[in-house]
């Protein structure tokens, strides 16, 4: 016996029949992929038309918040407005720059739509649309307080509460704040699908 016999192994060859049957099954993953990320894109789009709404509708209800308080005679008068405050002005600019900024991004949201697997679009949503989140929330909560404060008022600092007497300008102004934070919710789930997308990418 020699020795440099070898003991032959024989490796079933995959049968074509088997490797036909995979085709399928790679192609339908493939499609079903594609139908998933085209789900998020749709859904991406209708987010980004209802934060335009909410971003307008702060923006002119803050920028339109003026009330006048007649004391004594015409002459003598108190007034609120939002300019009165560089918060409130500072948070107009914001919400109109955010507004803005989402007109921008339908376009590219179109295309996630049109080209589901396409990777950079949608990266490139999901980096601006956190700065824009950051941007946005920053603008909401500093409202948020100064608006908690026309209501309530701090002793300490000799911030008198104004709503009592400027019960429209305060209604406006919350709302505005209340539909500046829709905006920032919608922010929020852009993200987490972005985040989703890409990751199915």
């Amino acid at each position: 016996m020699k020795s440099s016999d070898h003991a032959a192994i024989d490796v079933p060859a995959e049968s074509s029949a088997a490797v036909k049957g995979k085709a399928p099954l790679i192609a339908s993953q493939r499609e079903e992929k594609r139908g998933l990320n085209r789900g998020f894109g749709i859904a991406d789009f209708l987010l980004r038309l209802g934060a335009i709404i909410s971003t307008i509708a702060a923006a002119a209800t803050m920028g339109t918040s003026d009330e006048t308080l007649p004391l004594f005679t015409q002459f003598f008068q108190f007034e609120a407005s939002f300019d009165d405050l560089p918060t409130f002005l500072y948070f107009v600019i914001a919400m109109a720059l955010v507004g803005g900024y989402l007109l921008l991004s339908l376009p590219f949201s179109i295309v996630t739509i049109v080209r589901p697997i396409a990777v950079a679009p949608r990266l490139l949503l999901f980096i601006l649309d956190t700065v824009i989140l950051t941007f946005a929330t920053a603008a909401s909560g500093a409202a948020a307080a100064i608006v908690y404060l026309a209501e309530t008022g701090n002793p300490n600092t000799n911030w008198l509460a104004i709503c009592d007497q400027f019960e429209d300008f305060c209604s406006k102004v919350s709302g505005a704040v209340v539909a500046s934070f829709v905006t920032v919710v919608v922010f929020v789930v852009l993200v987490i699908l972005s985040g989703f997308a890409l990751k199915r990418q």
